[in-house]
């Protein structure tokens, strides 16, 4: 059973870092349902795929996030519509729909980004 309370974990891949956007749902939510264009107010865990490293996390600083969907990266974008309220899904997302390729001036370009997201809102 998943424990929506607590912060997810989340397993080291294997093999190499898919092409394309993966969207697996590990809990389905039954409440109000993320649309593009939604705030959304999200729990959430990130991973580098290749070295399993944690880079960032709302659990950590003790707080959810609360953002509009077109201010996020391109991945989540994707990703999170059609989400329900009350879910957790996993997004392997690849460096075209997170923080572009190497040498992009961000720390995170280049590499493919594993998040764990809670939906606990949407407006």
């Amino acid at each position: 059973m998943t424990d929506l309370n607590s912060k997810p974990e989340i397993d080291a891949p294997e093999g190499p870092a898919p092409e394309g956007l993966e969207i697996v749902d590990i809990v389905v939510g039954d409440g109000a349902e993320a649309t593009p264009g939604a705030t959304v107010d999200v729990h959430y865990l990130g991973v580098a795929y290749d070295s399993g490293e944690e880079f960032d996390s709302s659990w950590g600083r003790g707080q959810s996030i609360n953002f509009p969907l077109d201010r996020l990266i391109a991945g989540w974008q994707q990703g999170i519509p059609g989400m329900k309220v009350g879910g957790r899904r996993k997004l392997v997302v690849p460096p075209h729909l997170a923080y572009g390729p190497a040498g992009s001036g961000h720390q995170l370009s280049g590499q493919t980004l594993i998040f764990v997201i809670d939906l606990l809102g949407v407006s």
